[in-house]
């Protein structure tokens, strides 16, 4: 499983997003957070980070998506 070392977080309406380095310096270059590093277009987030973010922050990704319905 992969661990958390080295991980950046941002931060989503449900709570912290782990992120590796490559992902989160490209949130950064696309401007996704603002000022207090919150992401509010969790779609844009989602498109953006790649599938080993994606697996470790599938717990609060699927509790994102369902809070949408």
């Amino acid at each position: 499983m992969a661990g958390s070392a080295g991980r950046k977080t941002v931060s989503v309406s449900r709570g912290l997003m782990m992120l590796c380095e490559t992902c989160y310096d490209q949130v950064m270059a696309e401007k996704l957070t603002d000022a207090r590093n919150f992401v509010a277009d969790h779609e844009a987030l989602f498109d953006t980070i790649c599938l080993g973010c994606t697996d470790i922050n599938r717990p609060l990704i699927d509790d994102m998506l369902g809070s949408s319905e």
